[in-house]
């Protein structure tokens, strides 16, 4: 079983847009990577209009989100579409 690569970004303390657009940007540094399922971003914030704003916009680059609370920020992780 392969293990996919994870690609961290900590964008604690941004705000949006900010947060969504260094997100969008690490994708898509890596989109046919993650697209592929070879790799997942995993982005961390505290920002909560992040957990609205860049779920949406990753959907609509054909990839989905999960937002999980953790203590003290939010952690989205970000994977291929199952439907691929």
């Amino acid at each position: 079983m392969e293990d996919n690569e994870i690609i961290e970004l900590d964008i604690r303390g941004q705000v949006c847009p900010s947060s969504l657009l260094l997100t969008l940007k690490q994708i898509n540094s890596h989109y046919e990577s993650v697209a592929s399922g070879q790799s997942e971003v995993v982005v961390k914030t505290d920002n909560r209009d992040a957990t609205g704003t860049i779920p949406a916009a990753v959907e609509n680059m054909g990839l989905v989100a999960a937002v999980e609370k953790q203590a003290g920020y939010y952690r989205i992780t970000i994977t291929r579409s199952i439907d691929d």
